[in-house]
C-alpha cells in the first residue's frame, strides 16, 4: 500500500488527512502549526518538522495550502518537498492557484522525475471531513489511475478533466466564477425581500423549493438566519483569492467577466470588513446599507 503524505492541516486539510488513515493508509503530515499536528498524531499519523521530512517517507503527497506562492515554497524552498521526494513519486496539488502557477510547478518537478496532479476540489470543510470532495483532477491518465486508490480516500466525485497541469485549475476557475455570482444573487434576493416586508422565513422556504433552490442557496440561507457567521468551513478569504485567480485568468483569456466582476468587488469589500468570517458575512455589508435585517422573526 502506498505511503501518503500530506501539507496543511487547513479546514479542508485536516478532514482529508482523517479520511486518508482511516483508508488504512500510512499517512505523514506537516503543518506549520502545532495544534492540527497534535490532532492528527492522535489519529496515527507520523508528524513531520519540514516538507522534506513528508517527502522522504511518502510515495505521494498532497498539497492543500492556501496559495500559489506557499505551493511553490513547499515544493522548491529550504526543506522542501524536492529535498525529499525521490523520483517516480507524485504531488497531487489540491489548493486552488492560478493556472499559470500550476503550470510552473509541474514543470519544476517534472525535471526531477516526479509528477504532478493538478486537481482542486469543490465542497468545503463539510466535503473534506466527510470524504465526499469533488475533485477536478489533470495529469497524465497512467499517473492518475495510479493514485486511485489515494483519490477515492478523499473523494467522491472524481474527474479526469485533462492530461495538462492547469486543466484542474481551469475548471475550478469557471466553477468559482458561478459560485461567486450565485453568492452574489443569493445576498441580494434575501435583502430585497426582506427590506420590501417579507419575512426571511417565508423568503427562504420559498426560494429553496425553486427552481434555484440549490444546496448552494440552503446552506448559506441556514446560517444567515441563525447569524452564524464564523466557523463554518467558508472563510471569505479563500472564495475572494478564487475569484481572483478566475478574474486573472479571463484577462489572460481576453473572456469578459461582467457578472464575476461584480461577485469579486462584493467579496473584496466583505473581505476588507470581516476577513476571518464566512463567505456569507456580506449579507451584513447589504443589510447596513438598506437598514432590513435577514433572521428569523419572533414567533
Amino acid at each position: 500500500m502506498k505511503k501518503v503524505g500530506i501539507i496543511g492541516l487547513g479546514n479542508m486539510g485536516l478532514g482529508m488527512a482523517q479520511n486518508i488513515l482511516k483508508a488504512g493508509f500510512e499517512l505523514t503530515a506537516y503543518d506549520v502549526r502545532e495544534q492540527p499536528l497534535k490532532e492528527i498524531a492522535q489519529s496515527g499519523a507520523r508528524v513531520a518538522h519540514s516538507p522534506r521530512e513528508v517527502g522522504e517517507h511518502a510515495d505521494v503527497v498532497f498539497i492543500m495550502v492556501l496559495n500559489g506562492p506557499q505551493v511553490k515554497s513547499v515544493v522548491t524552498g529550504k526543506d522542501g518537498l524536492l529535498e525529499g521526494l525521490k523520483p517516480g513519486a507524485t504531488i497531487i496539488c489540491t489548493a486552488t492557484i492560478q493556472r499559470s502557477e500550476t503550470i510552473e510547478v509541474a514543470k519544476i518537478v517534472a525535471e526531477k522525475d516526479i509528477h504532478l496532479i493538478d486537481s482542486p476540489v469543490s465542497g468545503g470543510q463539510p466535503g473534506a471531513a466527510q470524504g465526499t470532495l469533488t475533485m477536478m483532477m489533470a495529469g497524465p491518465t497512467a499517473v492518475v489511475e495510479d493514485c486511485q486508490d489515494v483519490l477515492d480516500a478523499v473523494g467522491k466525485n472524481i474527474y479526469h478533466v485533462g492530461e495538462e497541469a492547469g486543466m484542474g485549475q481551469t475548471v475550478k476557475s469557471a466553477l468559482a466564477a458561478l459560485t461567486g455570482a450565485t453568492y452574489g444573487g443569493i445576498f441580494e434576493s434575501l435583502v430585497l425581500g426582506t427590506k420590501a416586508g417579507i419575512k426571511p422565513e417565508v423568503l427562504c422556504e420559498v426560494i429553496s423549493t425553486s427552481m434555484v433552490g440549490s444546496a448552494l442557496f440552503k446552506d448559506t440561507a441556514k446560517h444567515i438566519m441563525d447569524r452564524r457567521f464564523k466557523g463554518a468551513g467558508a472563510c471569505i478569504q479563500t472564495m475572494y483569492k478564487d475569484l481572483g485567480n478566475t478574474l486573472s485568468m479571463a484577462k489572460e483569456y481576453g473572456v469578459p467577466m461582467f457578472t464575476t466582476s461584480s461577485a469579486y468587488h462584493l467579496f473584496e469589500s466583505g473581505h476588507s470588513l470581516n476577513p476571518e468570517e464566512d463567505n456569507w458575512t456580506i449579507i451584513k455589508l447589504l443589510e447596513n446599507i438598506t437598514g432590513a435585517k435577514v433572521k428569523k422573526t419572533a414567533t
